[in-house]
């Protein structure tokens, strides 16, 4: 098969510049003048990409490298091939992501993908949806009546945005999505098969069955979030669902009806949060983790993956196990039950 890239190389970038937007060091200062266009892996990097090496594992990777230059900390400095031009950083990811992001701005947000600008004659856009200029909507998007979208935004294929949402400046709805009952901000990512404010589980079970519950409430989500493709975000019962500024959600999450997510949060794929749950400013929530109903997780909180959150945690607590507990009580009491495991199997199981 021909290897296709869908992203073209960068805009041509003299390392020495590049060196500055990381805020790192070149060496030598002799190559500040070579040109770079691409990011690459250590094995596959040519001489006009840059890599970064922050993992011995890739030792062998890194002495072989092609590469024009490497990102590097001091820690793993002296593993550098000789005559290897490097610059050295306090952080080897971000400083990739800033040079990623400065090299292909264009893969930062999602584009149309059909290519379009802006109406589509195939999409249905009700005549009372006011769409400032330079909206594009793809074919087959539907756009229902007193629905406000602003400039810059892009509306996927056959997405859905129903009657009154608001969406703000420079989104990104992906394809297939579908929104209702909800406020957009500006600069927010929804990638493809988002759900937003369907209703949330509610029920009342007694003596006369199950009783469904009404779910009026809306969901707010405010500037430069990015929610990641098939993850659902259920609209309030009686209050909003909030999910507050910067916060970046995987991969199939689910959030329920009047969870209130801060900012700056980071929640990992496949993780569920209950109904009327509060998750504070910069959270961490590792994959596969489920947070209960009600509880509060305090702002600043690590939550390790494949844990259960069944109560509060405090502010700035790293949590994890099931039911999550703090780390060091967690490790403990694993290392306890693998002794007593390994203890039993050399005895017998006898005392």
């Amino acid at each position: 098969m021909v290897e296709t890239s869908f992203f073209k190389r960068g805009e041509v970038r003299q390392l020495g510049a590049l060196a500055l937007l990381c805020e790192g060091t070149l060496f030598p200062e002799g190559a500040a003048e070579r040109s770079i266009d691409g990011i690459a892996t250590l094995e596959r990097a040519g001489p006009s990409d840059i890599s970064f090496f922050d993992n011995p594992r890739y030792a062998g990777d890194l002495a072989s490298t092609r590469a024009g230059a490497i990102l590097v900390t001091q820690r793993n400095l002296a593993m550098l091939p000789p005559e290897q031009p490097y610059i050295l950083v306090r952080d080897t990811q971000a400083a990739f992501a800033r040079i990623g992001a400065h090299l292909f701005p264009q893969a930062l947000v999602p584009m149309a993908l059909s290519g379009a600008v802006g109406l589509s004659p195939q999409a249905s856009i009700d005549p009372a949806a006011r769409l400032e200029p330079g909206v594009v909507v793809e074919p087959f998007a539907v756009i229902g009546p007193d629905v406000e979208i602003g400039t810059g935004t892009v509306i996927g294929a056959n997405a859905v945005i129903g009657a009154g949402c608001r969406i703000g400046r420079d989104s990104a709805i992906g394809a297939h999505a579908s929104l209702q009952h909800c406020l957009i901000g500006n600069r927010v990512i929804l990638h493809p098969g988002v759900r937003v404010g369907q209703d949330g589980f509610g029920y009342a079970v007694g003596r006369d069955g199950i009783l469904k519950q009404v779910q009026i409430g809306r969901v707010i989500i405010q500037d430069n979030v990015e929610i990641g493709a098939n993850s659902t975000i259920d609209r309030g019962a009686v209050r909003d669902t909030v999910i507050g500024e910067n916060t970046k959600i995987d991969n199939q999450v689910q959030i329920a009806h009047n969870v209130r997510i801060g900012r700056n949060c980071i929640i990992v794929s496949q993780v569920g949060i209950a109904g009327s749950a509060t998750i504070g400013d910069n959270v961490a929530i590792g994959g596969q983790s489920g947070v209960s109903g009600h509880v509060t997780v305090g702002a600043g909180a690590q939550i390790a993956g494949v844990s259960t959150v069944a109560g509060d945690v405090p502010p700035g607590a790293r949590w994890g196990g099931v039911p999550a507990r703090p780390v060091r009580d967690w490790w403990r009491e694993v290392t306890w039950l693998r002794d007593m495991a390994r203890a039993g199997r050399s005895t017998g199981g006898k005392e």
